[in-house]
């Protein structure tokens, strides 16, 4: 982040369909000011508890109230230290308490922490919670689980999901069973306007896939995907806690629906021919029909040539400035790092999924919707029909307008009805505590 500037976020926590506790917890921390940006940034943490309902909801909220409160203290010796530390603190603290009181035994909890700083990104991870980065069309996943899935699959050199449904739901590092901890810390990641990060639980990714929550999270305002991300994973059962904290940075209008709306529809087709076609590109295309209409209104002795052809030479002068400005364009320059941590860290993406905003992406939430109508007209569900009738023309009129337009209308038509389902719905019991398991219940 080349400077301070508020972040947008939202953060929700759902208990989800089978479960009869919320074992998760979240919070966001952003830096109030500028000296608090330098000093610790802005922090954000999902933790996802586990022991039984009282041990694992105990555990979690430690880790997410502890982290971003230690690293107000510890980042000032050195980023990636700090991170390690407050950890490993926060461990130490949940540690203490399942060792002290029976009852607790088996108390932990995965976390992970995103703390956007000057010199960018950071995140710090323990467990199968993950951070992920959207930027251009692509879902990156900026953490490793620690899960035996992903450890086998390591090992073996393949993709985790080719492993199937090998034993997804044990993890093998957590906040709490053990004395000590190996915390993993990645960054700093280069931040750019326009990025959008996202922490969750298994909750989420176990049953939406990361092409949907990427085309959720950057063509909704930060609210409005969260909620319908937490939506789609209790449409398909639930089966998990859920929580979603997203965080948009800036650059301009902080998240889509404010820059489409403050745009306008000259600003919008603005944008869209730059996209296309670079604004140097464009200056010098303007400057050199305007050069040569001034020789013709000369040769045709028409008045007003010589000041149409002063104008033509600003605008092309305007146009090379701007393409050498381009051309040397370099990415802001980092402020260095601590002494401790000088010398190049190597940056890593873990997966990466496609999740462009495309026709199909409208038509597969389209689907997804006249499924829900379907599912909620055979179960006489209550619901304002003529509001979400006005809300589905909206999102088909919406396609001529362009893909993540409709892509948008078209979420927030199914928002409007998973929110009418969410609140007639009913639970299914099936919380089954676990004691001593390190696999989460």
């Amino acid at each position: 982040m080349a400077a301070f500037e508020p972040v947008r976020f939202a953060a929700l926590t759902d208990v989800g369909v089978k479960r009869s506790h919320n074992q998760d917890a979240c919070s966001a921390n952003p830096a109030p000011d500028e000296a608090a940006w330098r000093d610790h940034g802005h922090v954000f943490v999902v933790a996802d508890g586990m022991g039984g309902h009282a041990v694992g909801e105990k555990a979690s909220a430690k880790a997410v109230r502890d982290i971003p409160f230690l690293l107000t203290r510890y980042t000032r010796d050195g980023v990636a230290a700090g991170i390690r530390r407050s950890f490993a603190e926060a461990n130490t603290g949940i540690y203490t308490i399942g060792q002290e009181n029976p009852e607790f035994r088996g108390l932990g909890t995965t976390a992970v922490a995103l703390v956007l700083r000057p010199e960018g990104a950071w995140v710090g991870h323990v467990g199968d919670s993950r951070a992920y980065r959207f930027r251009d069309g692509r879902a990156e996943q900026l953490t490793f689980d620690h899960s035996w899935v992903w450890e086998i699959a390591r090992r073996q050199g393949v993709d985790p999901d080719e492993l199937g449904d090998f034993k997804k739901n044990v993890i093998i590092r957590s906040l709490g069973p053990d004395p000590e901890v190996e915390v993993d810390v990645e960054g700093p990641h280069p931040v750019q306007p326009g990025d959008v990060y996202l922490l969750c639980s298994d909750g989420l990714t176990g049953v939406v896939t990361p092409d949907e929550v990427g085309a959720v999270a950057t063509t909704l305002p930060a609210d409005e995907a969260a909620r319908l991300l937490v939506h789609l994973a209790n449409l398909r059962g639930g089966p998990d806690n859920i929580t979603v904290l997203i965080v948009r940075v800036g650059g301009g209008a902080s998240d889509p629906e404010t820059a489409r709306k403050a745009a306008g529809p000259v600003g919008r087709l603005v944008a869209a021919w730059n996209k296309k076609v670079p604004l140097p590109y464009t200056a010098l295309g303007g400057g050199g029909f305007l050069a040569a209409l001034a020789l013709a209104m000369h040769f045709g002795e028409i008045p007003g040539a010589s000041v149409l052809f002063i104008l033509a030479a600003v605008v092309i002068l305007g146009g090379i400035a701007g393409l050498v400005a381009q051309l040397m364009k370099e990415e802001p320059e980092q402020e260095a790092p601590p002494p401790e941590e000088e010398g190049p860290r190597e940056l890593h993406v873990y997966k990466t999924t496609a999740c462009p905003i495309t026709p199909e992406v409208a038509e597969k939430f389209a689907g997804l919707e006249a499924a829900l109508v379907q599912a909620m007209k055979a179960q006489d569900v209550a619901a304002d029909w003529g509001a979400h009738d006005k809300l589905a023309h909206a999102a088909d009129a919406a396609k001529p307008k362009g893909d993540a337009e409709a892509v948008r209308a078209r979420c927030k038509s199914l928002l409007f009805l998973a929110e009418a389902f969410h609140k007639a719905r009913n639970k299914e019991e099936s919380f089954r505590p676990s004691w001593t398991s390190p696999t989460r219940t």
